[in-house]
């Protein structure tokens, strides 16, 4: 069974400091795609205990963002890059019947790729939709002016042979089948 992998989408990233607009509408295309469907929509939640950090558990910054909360079939609570590491979500998969994940969120380069390779090393099927992550870092962050983030770790993921990239026209695709 397929599930959507939703990961960190939340206020601290998804407000109007940064401007994901295109990024976050194809994340709810691909949320009501899978809700519609009724498979289930699996949402990380980024949390620490520091009361500085923005992901700070009792903050606002922590919230899952209000309008894609309703798509949420579980919200899991993270600590790290890893939406495996000390949770339980390899449980809650195995209790859904779980053997393919489609990988949606931010920030592209660590939380979505931290999970991607853990999902593919614990045996998961794993469909990264480039296009339905987001960063709200830029090339000039890594020194890098032009960089393209999601579109470098699609890139990466692609070549590896072992995860599947899609940018949403082929999405499109792909989720008719």
């Amino acid at each position: 069974m397929k599930a959507v992998l939703a990961i960190d989408m939340q206020k601290a990233l998804i407000n109007e400091q940064y401007d994901l607009g295109q990024r976050v509408k194809n994340m709810e295309t691909v949320l009501e795609d899978f809700s519609n469907q009724n498979y289930p929509v699996f949402f990380m939640q980024h949390t620490s205990e520091n009361r500085e950090d923005p992901f700070y558990i009792e903050g606002k910054g922590a919230e899952v963002y209000p309008p894609l909360k309703k798509y949420a079939t579980e919200i899991i609570q993270k600590e790290t890059p890893s939406a495996f590491y000390q949770t339980d979500l390899l449980e809650k998969c195995q209790a859904y019947k779980v053997d393919e994940l489609i990988i949606i969120g931010l920030n592209t380069e660590f939380c979505c790729l931290f999970t991607a390779i853990a999902a593919y090393d614990r045996g998961f099927k794993v469909v990264f939709i480039e296009d339905a992550t987001a960063t709200v870092n830029n090339g000039e962050v890594y020194e890098v002016s032009e960089l393209d983030i999601p579109d470098f770790i699609g890139t990466v993921l692609h070549w590896s042979g072992s995860i599947d990239v899609l940018d949403m026209e082929e999405y499109k695709d792909w989720i008719q089948i």
